[in-house]
């Protein structure tokens, strides 16, 4: 399961990484290492081929062979065969598959123009370009996906701070949450930026990719066990303590941003000692189970608590406490509702369908759901929350009666300075007039306004 996950941006840098090497006119890959590939694949075939048994299935087969490129099994004959194809050239796609077939004759097809065995490579490069294109949209995506993320994160950060009448124990943890999504859409922003937009840093595979890696790594657990901790602490404020208010805040934090650093850093350790590819970018390993594990244990944790709570809520709560159990059911639902979506990436799509137009729809809905993980976030547990709207409600009101206030002022500083000069400069008759009108129209105006205030704060 952990295996095929697809992490929150690595599948999608190796493929634009690979097709935009592809597409330059100076490849890291020179014929000397391409060459040196292909005899390392042909030195492990002939051993395969020796250790293999021999084929003890009755009726006519093709022998096992080494085409110049793949090593092919033991096959019946009048079927195909296929596998993945090689990685030797830039412009090949290991995902998509290579054929031979095997004559019902027991002979592996020979091509008609050579009248030489022939293997069918021709789906390796012949969608390169398309892949090319969808691969940077999948990455432009992802930029403008955590960019949001990050707007939308700051301003909800930016409510919970200013607003003074939001704090409280639960909007603490909705913070922390928040700055671990903030840093980890920038770590990822970089990322994209800095290496997977640049071939040349990871072929040169410096150390400084490999650290924001890990950082990465690191930031990606915080967010999923920060989301922990919400439920954690709905039912220990729910179900333990009995709507007790307080609770030791520093087990939180340790938890939040403390226990991530041990998954982390054993996946960078036996990341450089057993697969210690460039900038770690490849997921086609099985140290993934040390970041990706506790991820899917703090799910289902979450989950379990989250049912719990709802039970105690419905069946307990019903006649007491309304007021309070509508409440917290708030609360309740809106975690209920993040769980699932944060890490449905991990439990329904762990695998990439084969076919190129599911293959292709499963990566946009898996770089909706990854990518913009922040801005769902930030409209659910900020945007979406009572009492936040109830407070920019508030905030609004004052404001606008202020606002009528500065105009009140300002009409009336108006109406005194046009008496003044009436005074001096029109005649009697004429003043007597004015001052009335603009005595009256200026009321006029200051009596809506507060009327129309009035109305609006009694609302």
């Amino acid at each position: 399961l952990f295996l095929k996950v697809q992490d929150m941006c690595l599948p999608l840098l190796l493929e634009v990484n690979s097709l935009y090497v592809a597409s330059t006119s100076k490849p890291p890959l020179t014929h000397e290492i391409v060459r040196k590939k292909i005899l390392d694949s042909q030195y492990r075939c002939f051993e395969k081929m020796n250790r293999d048994p021999p084929y003890n299935k009755s009726g006519l087969h093709c022998s096992r062979n080494w085409d110049g490129w793949l090593c092919w099994d033991d096959t019946p004959g009048g079927t195909y065969t296929s596998q993945n194809c090689p990685n030797y050239f830039v412009d090949f796609d290991p995902t998509e598959k290579a054929t031979k077939y095997c004559g019902e004759d027991g002979q592996w097809f020979r091509h008609p123009d050579t009248n030489r065995t022939w293997s069918n490579y021709t789906l390796c490069n012949e969608n390169t370009n398309a892949k090319l294109k969808s691969a940077y949209i999948l990455f432009y995506m992802a930029i403008v996906g955590h960019a949001l993320s990050i707007a939308s994160l700051l301003i909800s950060l930016a409510i919970f701070f200013y607003f003074r009448s939001l704090s409280c124990q639960r909007i603490t943890l909705h913070k922390n949450l928040f700055c671990s999504y903030v840093l980890n859409s920038a770590l990822t922003i970089i990322y994209l930026v800095g290496v997977v937009n640049k071939p040349e840093v990871v072929s040169k595979n410096p150390v400084g990719c490999k650290v924001l890696h890990f950082f990465h790594m690191y930031m990606l657990g915080c967010n999923y066990f920060w989301m922990l901790c919400e439920g954690i602490y709905l039912h220990t404020l729910i179900v333990v303590a009995v709507f007790a208010e307080e609770q030791h805040l520093h087990w939180y934090y340790l938890l939040g941003w403390g226990f991530p650093l041990v998954p982390a850093s054993i996946h960078a350790v036996a990341r450089k000692k057993y697969f210690d590819d460039n900038c770690w970018m490849s997921v086609e390993t099985h140290l993934l189970y040390a970041v990706h594990g506790p991820i899917v244990a703090a799910l289902l944790v979450n989950l379990f608590f989250l049912l719990n709570i709802i039970r105690v809520l419905v069946t307990k709560l019903r006649d007491t406490h309304r007021a309070e159990s509508n409440m917290y059911m708030k609360a309740v639902r809106a975690t209920l509702i993040l769980v699932p979506l944060l890490g449905i990436q991990f439990v329904i799509f762990p695998w990439r369908p084969e076919n190129r137009l599911a293959g292709e729809v499963y990566e946009y809905i898996m770089h909706i759901l990854m990518h913009y993980q922040g801005l769902l976030v930030a409209t659910i547990f900020c945007f979406f929350n009572g009492e936040v709207q109830a407070a920019l409600k508030r905030q609004w009101m004052q404001y606008k009666t202020q606002w009528g206030q500065r105009r009140k002022d300002h009409c009336s500083m108006r109406s005194t300075s046009y008496t003044a000069t009436s005074i001096s400069e029109v005649p009697a008759f004429m003043y007597h007039h004015d001052c009335n009108s603009e005595h009256l129209n200026g009321r006029h105006t200051e009596d809506s306004e507060l009327r129309s205030g009035g109305n609006t704060a009694e609302e």
